[in-house]
């Protein structure tokens, strides 16, 4: 078990001391070979380690992840799936160098500075004997990969001697280990696909394009097909859009057929790459990735995912920025996501995204299948890149409360025609009761019905499922039981159908060649021949729940389906029972169900078809029914070790007695809790583990269990307990080496700390130095014994003008950390020069978003003269050397500075420059870069004044580890005095507490938390600061009761009088001291106190005021040493007033204990202008009466009176001004009367009109401009009218003298104004303002423009109308209708005529004109009067006769009837 390191701890960063911290990952890099494969990459000296090294395929090691292997760890062996040597590579001598002795040139000048090479150059000085140990080396090293060669040569015929003696074991049917990869390519250029497969005899391997056989020597050139050592490849020659297609590989054996598929998609190129250049060199298994075309891509992963925590059910996505450059276009990298060594494919659980920039995996519904260790890997043409991070999934709350947790991995094995074995891994948490079993259940594949398989549950974790229909699919799923209820069912398995074996493989690959070899099929039809007996019986699989019988079918041809009867013998007996009577199964396995524990048992089978049932086989021995398969021991030994602030390394002895081991289980405790929670929820293989999540500064203990089929172990002992906080390393090497000072025989050394510190103080530094000579160095020498606690040291006894190379080790409590690499080569001379030299030791504090403090220390070399001042330079990190700038243009005395203004997110360097009389001298160091970016969390020092005044400086810091330390400063120099500052620190906060404030106090005053990423705060104390603090101090010290509001008085109901006040804030035991006029008060009838401590209201109530009570009130307060009083003083007019309205509340109470008026009569006007008298009354009762009077006349009740919901009405309609007057309602009852009057006389009477008026007006619409044949009318209309409204017309704002041509009138409830003969005079704005008493309304209306010209064409035609219809000829009268006249008489008829000018008259008769003459006389006299006369009329005068008039504005005619008769008499006569 613990013989290979599983793949998690391999590549999590958690692995070693180095993953416990990203600066010591990256730092610790530099000085050791690197795992890293880039293209770049050299090779690590370990690869050239003597004797055989054989490459471990076991876990997920690079080799897995890529088909490319490592070249940090080459292997000259090729093994396939099973890790059998299957062939050797011999590698190419390049005869360089660097691969002569496997170092670089960064390793070797590595080596150089080893105690080992120093014997050798010493050996060896002159340069032949150099050049000759390098010959011997590189022929030493041929030598040995010879040997290697050789020895593996000799293996790997001993492994292929090995197959041919086991050939029916190992045979078994192809396998890809590694699938050909799509590609997308450019025209031009060429592209591989590569596999590699396994199995037994070899693959014969075929690759089509389009299903088409590809064929080589078809097309000369155009394709090459290679196979070697099982990896096999094709290779496309200068691609065209011909290319584009479906690849496929096909690979055989006599075991089977399987296929892979890839796609090349073929693109034209558009200028990115010059179509001139040559094709892309081919990558191979020697050469590692190669660059396209001299590109070399870099690859960062930025932004990842950390250690993550889930829950079943949940869905939880896992995201990295990938950053690749140079960035083309069209180039995409490969992303693969790996779980557990394993990689993952899109399914409805994983669900990947790549968005050009950002991957992504998405886990859609977590299980605790999905728990383990993630890794995203990045394939570009250079390398690839990785990034792993583990994800815990825990149980989902249970359905019932204390069921246990689901199962999981559900999987099927050995599937036949009707049985199908079950396998699951057992829950981590039962809940506190014991798993008493499991229920398997299945589901055919295309339903959603579930059947459970076992009625009783089962404690193993395997179980045979039979009674399955062949030819149909399944999943199943599994759920735990225990005495509280049954679990959460398990996630499903994947489908399985219920078939033959032999039937499942012929069925994986499509079409096969010929192999050579001849299947014969039991559906083949047969004669009537009775199988033979069955073959090899055996117990495969024993417990006390059930016996797995397993066989093979019996010799022979031409069989039909054969199934099978299993009989049972019970131990000495002879009496052989057949166990499945009514149904004979059709698969070679048979579970056997309802045995007795503890029995022993024969078995055999019989075959049987149609032709009869066979012979039995040989029976089995006698087999115990019982579980063969033990619980695992409990593991041993439990060690915790420190890692991270959330994390511990726990490592076990594996379990002894441990068979068929599934992993283990983790379980952590907070000590003295008694709380077990699971660290993982997926059994691990491995005996160390990483929990996570744990809480920082807690102290845990852990304990483990096996797990196997049979169920769990014990738990071991408990481990010892661990505080939760990172684990300590030795430090990184120092830095940034640099001479400060230089004299004759010695030089101030100046460097930079460390990135990483290995989570402890460094407590000093150690110096080296060695001579260089001709460009040879020599030894290194100590130059201090004693470590040096400054970043900064004078090494003596140099000798003047030689060079010298300093290296420096950092050392802390966990050791001495590696040296720094060798400086620069210094000269050891006097330096002369005029002006300073270098600052040093600059540090970056207080980041912040917009600013950050710079600190450094003056420089060791003053000059001639001394330093006078400093000067700081800015740039951005990426900016030229052109881009430096001051931050200072007068120099500053100090050794720190404030630099505001930075851009958020920029990143900036920094360097400082001293100067004295002489000039500006030499510039620092420049600082690393660092971002104007204010960090989550981050807090300032805050000040505090307590209850007994004492002033404090506050910093909390939430990033604090258990060896953080709070550093306070005053103007960033470390405070070691405490008589003026008290330092107190506890958990996470730190106070410093002014002793006794004052002036000599003023200054800047910061404080760094160490061990953190730089956690810094300062706060600036400056002297107006200072008299605000103490003023604050001396009130905190002589407290005063705050209080809400001072001594008030209010009035109460029944006139009584409330004397109150509110404090902010007073405990349970204040008290309070009522004085009136230095006199004491005390509880009585006449006073009545109240102090609510809650809400700190405190009052004194009186039932009525007297003469007596004038006088000055207050309120005493005291809360401890915290005082206050509040005084009212009531005399004079004051104390008068209250008084009266006091005894006018208490009057309006006694009023109000009968009938009374809650609001007093009033009025209100209605939108109809009617007038509403009403007053709201309460009190009331059947028998209370209520009478209104007008004038002190009663009003009788009429239809104008009302009384609903306590609220008596008088309407009165269309007011004028004979309803002026006084109006009272007087209600009465046995409890007493209340009266209510409203005066509506003079004023009261004018206000009310003014308010009818308001609404007459706000009725009003707007003004409008209509013609008439006189002029122009302009009106509006209101919804009433009264005739006391006052209205007044204005134009052009000026109110309009009324005359003859200009009139103003009423009609109905239209108010006119009327503008007679109109003239451009009388264009401009009109209004109409109605009088409310108030501000009146006005509405306007603009006669001007087209409103006048369309207003006064309209007049002028009305006009003219008008003359027209005067002027035209009429008829005015006179004339009859019907005129009877006797013969003989005079007929004279007469009408009047007018018109102008004067008309012409026509007389007609029966419609024809005619004319006077004697008998018939026509006049027409003075223009108006017309005569008919017919001097002596006969029966020939009878008819119709019409006069007709007719000027030029009309015409108008009269008719009249003329009927003439005959006397009787006359006629008589003449007969």
């Amino acid at each position: 078990m613990s013989g290979s390191i599983p793949f998690y701890q391999k590549h999590h960063r958690h692995y070693d001391r180095g993953y416990r911290s990203k600066e010591a990952e990256s730092k610790v890099s530099q000085y050791q070979s690197s795992s890293r494969y880039t293209a770049g990459s050299s090779m690590s000296a370990t690869s050239s380690s003597r004797g055989l090294k054989v490459s471990s395929h076991s876990g997920l090691d690079a080799s897995r992840l890529s088909p490319i292997p490592k070249r940090a760890k080459p292997t000259y062996l090729a093994v396939d799936k099973e890790n059998q040597i299957i062939g050797y590579v011999v590698p190419i001598f390049r005869g360089s160098q660097e691969f002569a002795t496997g170092l670089s040139d960064t390793e070797e000048a590595r080596v150089r500075d080893t105690a080992a090479y120093m014997a050798r150059r010493d050996l060896f000085t002159s340069g032949l004997e150099m050049e000759r140990s390098e010959l011997i080396s590189r022929k030493q090293t041929m030598r040995e990969s010879a040997e290697r060669i050789s020895l593996n040569k000799r293996i790997h015929e001993h492994g292929e001697h090995f197959k041919r003696m086991n050939e029916d074991s190992l045979m078994h049917p192809p396998e890809f280990v590694i699938k050909p990869r799509s590609h997308t390519v450019w025209e031009k250029q060429c592209v591989r696909l590569h596999c590699t497969v396994s199995g037994w005899p070899d693959p014969r391997v075929v690759w089509y394009k389009n299903n088409v056989t590809i064929d080589p020597l078809a097309n000369p050139g155009k394709y090459k097909l290679e196979s070697r050592y099982s990896v096999h490849s094709l290779e496309i020659n200068r691609c065209d859009f011909d290319d584009t297609a479906q690849y496929r590989v096909s690979a055989m054996n006599s075991k089977g057929e399987l296929s892979a598929f890839a796609s090349v998609v073929v693109k034209r190129f558009k200028g990115e790459i010059d179509e001139s250049l040559p094709a892309p060199r081919r990558a191979s298994t020697e050469d590692g990735p190669v660059s396209e075309y001299g590109i070399t891509f870099q690859t960062h992963i930025v932004d990842r995912f950390g250690v993550s925590f889930g829950r079943e059910g949940e869905t939880m996505s896992l995201g990295c920025t990938v950053i690749i450059y140079p960035s083309l276009h069209r180039y995409q990298p490969e992303i693969q996501w790996y779980r557990n060594d394993a990689l993952l494919s899109p399914s409805k659980w994983n669900h990947m995204h790549w968005s050009g920039d950002r991957a992504t995996l998405t886990l859609t519904h977590l299980n605790k299948e999905d728990e383990g260790l993630y890794t995203l890997r990045v394939t570009t043409k250079s390398g690839y890149e990785t990034y792993s991070a583990y994800v815990f999934v825990r149980d989902s709350d249970a359905e019932v409360e204390g069921a246990p947790g689901a199962p999981l991995d559900v999987r099927c094995l050995d599937a036949n025609k009707d049985y199908i074995i079950v396998t699951w891994k057992q829950p981590a948490i039962d809940r506190g009761s014991s798993i008493l079993g499991y229920f398997v259940d299945r589901c055919e594949v295309g339903t959603n019905h579930w059947i459970q398989c076992n009625d009783t549950p089962v404690k193993f974790a395997r179980f045979p499922v039979t009674g399955l229909v062949e030819g149909r699919s399944y999943t199943f799923r599994v759920r735990a039981v225990n005495k509280s209820g049954m679990s959460r069912p398990s996630r499903v398995s994947e489908p399985v159908a219920a078939m033959d074996p032999a039937d499942r493989a012929r069925m994986r690959g499509t079409s096969a060649p010929w192999t050579g070899q001849i299947i014969v099929t039991e559906e083949e039809p047969a004669e009537s021949i009775v199988p033979g007996r069955p073959l090899e019986l055996q117990v495969t699989e024993a417990t006390k729940n059930y016996v797995v019988l397993s066989w093979k079918p019996p010799g022979g041809k031409c069989l039909e389906g054969v199934m099978y009867y299993v009989e049972k013998c019970v131990s000495g007996t002879d009496s052989w029972q057949r166990v499945n009577t009514e149904i004979p199964v059709k698969s070679p396995r048979f579970a056997l169900f309802d045995l007795a524990e503890g029995k022993s048992y024969s078995f055999r089978v019989r075959c049987c078809n149609s032709a009869g049932v066979g012979e039995p086989s040989d029976p089995t021995e006698a087999t115990t029914v019982g579980d063969k398969l033990d619980i695992p021991s409990a593991p041993g030994k439990v060690v915790p070790t420190r890692n991270t602030d959330t994390s511990v390394v726990v490592s076990w002895e594996a379990s002894r007695e441990a068979k068929e081991l599934v992993g283990y289980y983790i379980e952590g405790s907070i000590v003295n809790s008694n709380v077990w929670e699971p660290c993982n929820n997926k059994p691990v293989n491995a005996t160390r583990f990483i929990c996570h999540g744990l809480m920082t500064g807690e102290i845990y203990v852990f304990r483990v269990r096996a797990v196997n089929a049979a169920g769990l172990s014990q738990f071991s002992q408990e481990s010892e307990p661990v505080e939760v906080k990172a684990a300590i390393a030795s430090p990184a090497p120092p830095y940034g080496i640099s001479v400060l000072e230089c004299v004759r025989d010695s030089m101030v050394l100046a460097w930079k700390q460390p990135t990483f510190i290995g989570g402890a103080d460094i407590t000093g530094y150690f110096v080296d130095y060695r001579e260089v000579i001709d460009g040879v160095p020599g030894k290194w020498h100590e130059a201090n014994i004693r470590a040096v606690s400054e970043r900064a040291y004078r090494v003596s006894d140099l000798k003047e003008n030689r060079k010298y190379q300093f290296q420096v080790r950092a050392a802390n409590m966990a050791g001495v950390g590696i040296p720094s690499l060798p400086s620069d080569t210094f000269l050891c001379e006097e330096w002369t020069i005029a002006v300073p030299g270098p600052p040093h030791d600059l540090q970056i504090r207080e980041v912040r978003s917009d600013s950050l403090v710079l600190l450094w220390k003056p420089p060791v070399y003053q000059g001639r003269d001394p330093v006078n001042g400093f000067y700081v330079d800015i740039k951005e990190a990426d900016a030229p050397e052109e881009a430096w700038r001051g931050v200072n243009n007068k120099a500053t005395e100090k050794t720190y500075l404030k630099i505001k203004n930075l851009k958020e997110t920029e990143m900036y360097v920094f360097r400082v420059r001293a100067q004295n009389k002489a000039g500006v001298g030499k510039t620092s160091d420049v600082t690393e870069p660092v971002p104007a970016l204010t960090k989550p969390g981050t807090k300032e020092i805050l000040v505090d004044v307590d209850d007994d005044g004492i002033i404090s400086l506050n910093f909390e810091c939430c990033d604090v580890t258990a060896d953080s330390k709070f550093v306070w400063s005053k103007n960033y120099e470390e405070m070691t005095d405490s008589s003026r500052l008290t330092v107190e620190t506890k958990g996470n906060k730190s106070k410093a507490v002014f002793q006794t404030p004052g002036e000599e106090d003023i200054g800047i005053y910061s404080c760094l938390v160490t061990h953190t990423d730089g956690a810094s705060s300062s706060y600036t104390l400056s002297e107006e600061e200072l008299k605000r603090l103490l003023e604050i101090s001396h009130d905190h010290k002589f407290p005063i009761i705050p209080l809400k509001s001072e001594l008030a008085v209010e009035l109460l109901e029944k006139g009584r009088v409330r004397f109150w006040l509110q404090a902010e804030k007073m405990s349970a035991s204040g008290k309070v001291d009522y004085v009136f006029n230095d006199n004491a008060l005390s509880q009585g009838e006449k006073y009545k106190m109240n102090f609510d401590k809650n809400t700190g209201v405190i009052e004194m109530i009186m039932e009525s005021l007297t003469p007596a009570d004038e006088g000055t009130f207050t309120f005493q307060l005291q809360d401890g040493k915290a005082t206050n009083q509040s005084s009212l003083v009531l005399i004079g007019d004051v104390f008068k007033e209250l008084q009266k309205e006091s005894e006018f509340q208490r009057k309006e109470w006694f009023r109000k204990q009968g009938p009374h008026f809650i609001e007093y009569l009033g009025y209100e006007v209605t939108p109809e202008c009617c007038v509403l008298l009403k007053c709201k009354v309460g009190n009331m009762k059947k028998e209370t009466s209520a009478l209104w009077y007008k004038d002190g006349r009663e009003i009788k009740a009429d239809e104008h009176l009302g009384f609903t919901e306590g609220v008596l009405k008088l309407e009165i309609a269309q007011i004028s001004k004979k309803d002026s007057g006084v109006y009272k309602v007087v209600l009465k009852d046995d409890r007493g009367t209340d009266t209510s009057t409203l005066n509506l006389i003079d004023q009261g009477f004018k206000d009310l009109m003014n308010e009818v008026f308001s609404f007459i007006a706000n009725s009003s619409t707007p003004l409008k401009i209509t013609s008439t044949e006189t002029g122009i009318r302009l009106y509006t209309f209101v919804s009433y009218y009264n005739d006391l409204l006052q209205v007044t017309w204005h134009y052009k704002d000026s109110a309009i003298s009324f005359s003859d041509r200009i009139k103003s009138g009423v009609v109905g409830e239209q108010l006119w104004l009327q503008i007679t003969e109109p003239t451009e005079k009388d264009m401009g704005k009109y209004a109409i303002e109605f009088n409310d008493g108030k501000g009146g309304l006005r509405r306007t209306v603009e006669l001007s423009g087209q409103a006048f010209d369309d207003a006064f064409a309209e007049f002028q035609r009305l006009k003219a109308a008008a003359i027209a219809e005067r002027s035209r000829a009429r008829v005015a009268g006179g004339l009859p209708d019907v005129v009877t006249i006797q013969e003989g008489k005079a007929l004279n008829l007469t009408c009047n005529i007018s018109g102008d000018p004067i008309p012409e008259v026509t007389w007609l008769k029966n419609d024809r004109e005619i004319t006077s003459d004697d008998h018939c006389i026509l006049k027409f006299e003075s223009g108006k009067f017309a005569s008919f006369t017919i001097t002596a009329v006969n029966t020939a005068d009878s008819g119709k006769y019409s006069i007709l008039v007719k000027n030029k504005y009309g015409t108008e005619s009269g008719d009249f009837t003329v009927s003439v008769f005959i006397p009787e008499e006359a006629g008589g006569k003449k007969k």
